[in-house]
């Protein structure tokens, strides 16, 4: 058994489908469990029509006009498309009587597109003679807290997911699961979502609930890159790295499967393969415990961009226990999460990555120290093997200095895996392509 998980551009529209469709085939021999999201943006038409709705207008033109389109050139029966259209617009009504949105209620508002999604796929592989069914994600037993709009998943949905599909596994149900992604029930039956990598964690926790051979996530590119393609054109496929690499790949802006969701495969050790849906034929990249071959010194460079570099200095906290206190307890009460950080004894300098006010921050860090506050900048981050590292930056820095990029802080990660810089913004593309030819050509 294998898990197949698509995103919503591999379903965007009916052609996406039918070719998604065709890969499901082409793997039936290794029994897939597919999930999918909503199709194309129509997790942002939802909530643009919960505004409207909000606002007392109900519409929902632009979600039922991508789906009859997709079932008619499909050539499928809309019954079941119309039930939820149907019930949707209720909901919006609701909303629009009401004049609010709770987060309960955005939910379960969200939860039409990917409900939608998994019925018109279901459908179209039956039409083509492949044995399939849908499920919304409640149905093989994944339950969550009741956190709406970022819940988690309850340790019981280890147990749940065999239950349901255990019989698929073995060969007594033929019918290809299609599966929900970002979306649960509380205990309660409320519909909830799971948040960032929603539908990443959705595959990985059947995969690894399962025992699956594999949990394949399908993208557009041919697996885990170098480095970014639109800024450096010879980016190459890395055909394997660890989880510990990959969520540091994910974390410093690589498109990965998101940290949270290889927490599952990490307890059970299950593989994660990147394929790319428009070329089938190539490997991709498998995501592993441990490296099964040599250890590349450089697994690959990534860059987050318009990030908020803070500098943080206290002399008069010099030998005080409590400076690091004062500064994480600030950033625990603005709720501003910290990218990168390097320290001394009276100073820190740190990253965030926020669009929030800063204000109210700076002026509490400032009772104890002197605070700078510098924007425009960019982290680039060289995710490699730690008992290289001496050699990886003595050349990163040489070949910078030789074309006058100026590092303004750096940091290695505790888990040894990951070097981090900082650099204006206007720099970084430039930093990446530096640093891309010298340790991959």
């Amino acid at each position: 058994m294998i898990v197949m998980k698509f995103g919503g551009s591999s379903v965007a529209n009916a052609e996406r489908i039918k070719h998604v469709a065709s890969i499901i085939k082409a793997y039936q021999q290794n029994r897939p469990a597919v999930v999918l999201s909503a199709m194309g943006d129509t997790t942002d038409h939802l909530l643009a029509a919960a505004d409207d709705a909000v606002n007392g207008k109900v519409d929902i033109a632009q979600v039922a006009k991508l789906h009859r389109e997709t079932i008619t050139a499909l050539e499928l029966d809309g019954t079941e498309t119309e039930a939820l259209l149907s019930e949707l617009n209720q909901l919006l009504t609701g909303i629009s009587m009401l004049k609010e949105l709770t987060k309960r209620t955005r939910d379960y508002l969200v939860s039409f597109g990917e409900r939608l999604s998994v019925r018109i796929m279901a459908a179209y592989l039956k039409k083509q003679g492949i044995p399939a069914r849908f499920y919304d994600a409640w149905d093989i037993g994944i339950v969550s807290d009741s956190a709406f709009m970022s819940a988690e998943l309850l340790d019981e949905v280890w147990e749940n997911i065999p239950r349901y599909l255990t019989a698929y596994k073995n060969g007594d149900d033929n019918q290809i699961p299609i599966v929900t992604g970002f979306i649960a029930k509380d205990k309660k039956g409320n519909i909830t979502t799971l948040g960032r990598g929603g539908s990443d964690l959705t595959a990985t926790i059947i995969g690894s609930a399962m025992g699956a051979e594999e949990i394949q996530t399908w993208k557009d590119v041919d697996g885990i890159l170098t480095t970014d393609p639109r800024i450096c054109k010879d980016a190459k496929t890395v055909p394997e790295v660890t989880y510990e690499e990959a969520q540091e790949l994910a974390m410093f802006g690589a498109q990965v499967l998101h940290p949270r969701s290889m927490v599952p495969c990490r307890k059970t050790g299950t593989p994660v393969r990147v394929k790319n849906s428009y070329n089938i034929q190539s490997p991709g990249s498998i995501i592993v415990e441990k490296h099964t071959g040599k250890v590349p010194p450089v697994c690959a460079i990534t860059t987050v961009k318009h990030i908020t570099l803070i500098d943080i200095v206290s002399s008069r906290m010099l030998g005080a226990a409590g400076f690091l206190a004062h500064v994480f307890n600030n950033f625990l009460k603005w709720n501003v999460s910290i990218d990168v950080i390097a320290t001394s004894e009276v100073s820190v300098s740190l990253t965030v990555n926020t669009k929030s006010d800063l204000s109210g921050l700076v002026k509490d860090l400032e009772e104890a120290s002197e605070v700078s506050v510098h924007t425009g900048k960019s982290i680039v981050t060289i995710v490699c093997d730690a008992a290289h590292s001496s050699a990886i930056l003595a050349s990163g820095f040489a070949v910078l200095a030789d074309e006058g990029i100026n590092v303004q802080m750096i940091s290695q990660g505790a888990s040894k895996v990951n070097i981090s810089m900082i650099v204006d913004d206007d720099e970084a593309d430039k930093t990446v392509q530096i640093l891309h030819g010298a340790f991959f050509n």
